[in-house]
Formats: structure tokens, C-alpha cells, sequence
């Protein structure tokens, strides 16, 4: 009977309703396949996410893949719709009418999340809205996407942060995203009108890293390359106006870095914190294996170099 009702009446619903059997619900999107074997594996990696958090207490996560819910009618109970997936204008927010969806259940609080690619959307085509709901957004030619391997060593006292420990790994850490003005360069927390930021994970590029290359376009850029020895964010959080929460998380493109221990759990930390689950004290335990981290990949075959390939052997031209 639930699932005959109207999208639309569905969506009218109250924004902390509950599944059946009481607990939270967090809607995970993955995205279509994409890049060679081992980057953006966002179907493998997304149930990665799912099997860490299946003992939870009182969440419930409700995986999707191919970039969109297989019936809308899944978001009636939603406490938090996170995706990972491919961005710019092929972005999976930005298709058919996904924003104004999306919006309606912004607005009666539904925490909203995006990895890596995913916090990427062409400005004018989803970039007032992610500034509303996520704080900011990675902006092509404004933002880069180096490889990197960022030092993580303090942290802010946030419930994403909780027992996660110094780390560093290699990814492709985009920064210099474009956050609300009053956010400024989004390293430090802000108010704006009422929204909190925080910024979760902040580090300090070399210089080496901000010469360039970055894997597409290459650069490098000089407006970049004049912030030298400044920290940047590659991680943050919200919390709305509206009583949603928000993150942005910009690594997540080698599958491989799931298997981190700290990596892998300041998301799963997220995943709860923006559903409105509680973070335990110590953050969310989890193990993978070598042989778990293989599973469940993407049938795909590395790509034969093209003209447009990126300077970076092994990774190849994003959309934006």
C-alpha cells in the first residue's frame, strides 16, 4: 500500500520518519562505472560502506546503483541521501529533475552527502544548491584534483572525528572548493546565517603539489599556485538551517584506500553523523579484508590511451 502512494505525497512526509521497524535510513547512491579498474569503483566501495555499517543499531542503509534510487518512493523514510558517483554535468543530482526532488527533501530536513566526484557540479547547474546543502562545491578550472598524499594529523572535535587517528594515503584530494563566501576558504569553522561549518579533514599541499600536474586539466593553475604553504580542506561538514546535515568528501578515488582503517572510518563516521544516527565515542569499528576489497568490482577493462588521456599514467579524462 506504502509504495502505491504518490512520489510526490511521499515526499511531503516528515523528514525524521522512521522505517517500519523503527530505525534511521540512510539512502546510498552509487554512480555508474567509470575509469579504469580500481578508481571509482563507487558500486564496490559502496558496499564496502554498507557491510561496515550493517550492525549499527537503528540505521538501515538502503544501497542503490547506476546513479539514482530504483523508485523514488525510497525517500519517503529517508533520513540522508548520500552519493557517490561521477560529477559535473553528468552528475546524478542533476538529471531529469533530481535537484527539485532533492530540494523537497532538503527542506524538510534530510541530511545530504557527496564523495569525491561527487562533490563536483557545473555552477550553474546545481551550484546554488550544493552551497545550500552541502556548503560548497568542487568548481572546474577554480578547484584542482592532484595526486597527493595529504598528513592528516589533528582533527576538530566533531562526531565524524571520533576515534579517528593521524593518517596519510595517497588519493586524489581535490581542494580549493568553492564554498559560500562566508565560509571563505573553508579551513576554519564558520557561521552563515545560521549554518555551522566544519571542516573535517584539512592538510597542508606541498608546493610540488600545487605546481601540478592535477589529473584534469593538468594546470597548473596560478591562483593555486600563489596559495603555497596555506592548509586546505578536503573534507567538511553542515549543519542546515532547515535541520539537515551535510558533508563533502573528496577522496575516494582508489578502492583500494577503503582498506584503511582510519580512511574508512571518518566516512563511516559521516554516513551515521548526516543520518542522525549517534557516532559512537570511539567512531564506527570496522574490518575489511585484502580479499573483501576485491569483490564486487566494476567489469571494466583499462582504457587504450586517447589524445585526451591525463598526464597521470592510468587515469583518465574527467567529464565536467
Amino acid at each position: 500500500m506504502r509504495f502505491a502512494i504518490t512520489t510526490l505525497l511521499l515526499i511531503a512526509a516528515t523528514a525524521q520518519a522512521v522505517t517500519p521497524d523503527g530505525k534511521h535510513k540512510l539512502v546510498l547512491i552509487a554512480g555508474k562505472p567509470s575509469h579504469p579498474p580500481g578508481m571509482h569503483e563507487f558500486r564496490a566501495g559502496s558496499m564496502l560502506l554498507e557491510k561496515c555499517l550493517a550492525s549499527v543499531p537503528n540505521l538501515v542503509v538502503d544501497r542503490h546503483e547506476m546513479g539514482w534510487v530504483k523508485d523514488e518512493a525510497t525517500f519517503a523514510d529517508a533520513d540522508a541521501v548520500v552519493i557517490y558517483a561521477d560529477g559535473g554535468k553528468g552528475h546524478p543530482a542533476v538529471q531529469a529533475n533530481h535537484l527539485e526532488t532533492l530540494q523537497k527533501l532538503i527542506d524538510k530536513g534530510v541530511g545530504f552527502g557527496c564523495m569525491h566526484y561527487g562533490v563536483e557540479v557545473v555552477p550553474e547547474l546545481g551550484g546554488k544548491e550544493f552551497q545550500s546543502w552541502l556548503g560548497g562545491h568542487y568548481e572546474n578550472a577554480f578547484s584542482c584534483n592532484p595526486l597527493w598524499e595529504p598528513n592528516f594529523t589533528s582533527f576538530p572535535e566533531h562526531p565524524i572525528t571520533r576515534g579517528v587517528k593521524p593518517f596519510q594515503i595517497n588519493d586524489e584530494w581535490y581542494f580549493n572548493m568553492r564554498f559560500r563566501p562566508a565560509f571563505k576558504d573553508g579551513i576554519v569553522a564558520a557561521e552563515d546565517a545560521g549554518a555551522k561549518f566544519v571542516p573535517i579533514l584539512v592538510a597542508i599541499p606541498s608546493d610540488a603539489t600545487r605546481d601540478g600536474p592535477y589529473v584534469y586539466p593538468k594546470g597548473p593553475y596560478a591562483h593555486i599556485q600563489a596559495e603555497k604553504g596555506a592548509p586546505e580542506a578536503t573534507m567538511w561538514s553542515i549543519e542546515r538551517t532547515d535541520g539537515g546535515r551535510g558533508f563533502g568528501f573528496t577522496g575516494g578515488h582508489f578502492h583500494k584506500n577503503w582498506g584503511n582503517a582510519d580512511f574508512r572510518k571518518t566516512v563511516l563516521n559521516a554516513l551515521l553523523w548526516v543520518t542522525k544516527v549517534e557516532v559512537p565515542a570511539g567512531g564506527v569499528e570496522s574490518t575489511v579484508t585484502d580479499a573483501q576489497l576485491g569483490e564486487n568490482m566494476d567489469p571494466k577493462a583499462a582504457p587504450k590511451p586517447k589524445k585526451t588521456a591525463m598526464s597521470t599514467p592510468g587515469v583518465f579524462r574527467r567529464d565536467s
